[in-house]
């Protein structure tokens, strides 16, 4: 299949398009920055397409090559998930970029969420719970959701809402848990300070993500809401102290020294039924 990916050299885009072309994909690759881009082993192999997605243009659709999917990952601004900027402004960039794709004739879009939709939830995570976001983030993405969901062309529109969790991995954010981590241990520190670590996520390597998203891709009858996670929950804590097994560190976690965020619930993971019913996917 043609398929765009917006956000191609984010961290989820970097990985996500290897896999597409490895199972025989013909991509075109979208973002920003055409040297980012050409960092990548993927750049040779793709359509690549140095622009502006929100730049009001005239036929979108055929600009972008007429694609069989369009893959939406891009999203500027995060992790700033407080910023009103979210729903003042990408909000209904993102909105009018999709409506003129679908009213130029895309008929399968798989665009990304996050786990913040589900707001301040403790537990186990399903997709027909009722959303209620807590942050900006969360509520520009799920409004965006919900105005895809009414656009006249919905009943031809393939519509698929890849809900992330945690990710972890190559090109993450330098401001993320493990970047830290990882960074603090390249500089031989002897103590890495970080909360209490009791809290309980789904975690998942990003490489195990952009797998999920291609065959949620390839299997068109999984529609809605679906969660991208692992469905096992784990702890924070945990979670490092298994990474620090892995580089074979003995840097000392100071625990404790910074308070919980408080845009998140204490202990919460996705429920992954959905997407292995369908594709047979852990």
């Amino acid at each position: 299949m043609k398929v765009l990916v917006t956000g191609a050299t984010g961290f989820v885009g970097q990985h996500l398009i290897p896999q597409l072309l490895a199972r025989g994909h013909t991509v075109t690759a979208v973002a920003r920055n055409p040297s980012k881009a050409r960092g990548f082993d993927w750049y040779e192999h793709v359509h690549f397409i140095a622009c502006d997605i929100y730049q009001p243009r005239e036929n979108v659709f055929q600009f972008f090559g007429l694609p069989d999917v369009v893959i939406h990952l891009a999203w500027e601004g995060l992790p700033n998930y407080k910023e009103l900027f979210h729903f003042e402004r990408n909000l209904f960039a993102d909105y009018l970029f999709i409506k003129s794709l679908v009213e130029g004739g895309a008929r399968h879009l798989l665009i990304t969420g996050t786990c913040f939709e589900y707001g301040m939830r403790n537990g186990c995570l399903s997709e027909d719970m009722p959303s209620l976001p807590g942050n900006p983030y969360a509520l520009a993405k799920d409004t965006l959701r919900k105005f895809v969901e009414v656009l006249p062309q919905k009943q031809d529109i393939t519509f698929q809402w890849a809900r992330l969790f945690y990710m972890y991995g190559n090109g993450q954010n330098q401001n993320s848990l493990i970047a830290q981590l990882d960074r603090a241990i390249d500089s031989g520190d002897p103590v890495f300070n970080m909360s209490g670590g009791e809290q309980l996520r789904d975690y998942l390597p990003v490489e195990d993500v952009a797998t999920k998203l291609v065959n949620l891709m390839e299997h068109p009858q999984c529609t809605g809401i679906v969660n991208i996670c692992s469905g096992e929950p784990i702890s924070v804590r945990r979670l490092v102290e298994q990474h620090l097994a892995q580089r074979e560190s003995h840097i000392r976690l100071n625990i404790g020294y910074y308070p919980y965020p408080d845009y998140e619930p204490m202990a919460f993971w996705g429920d992954a039924k959905k997407f292995s019913s369908i594709t047979g996917e852990r």
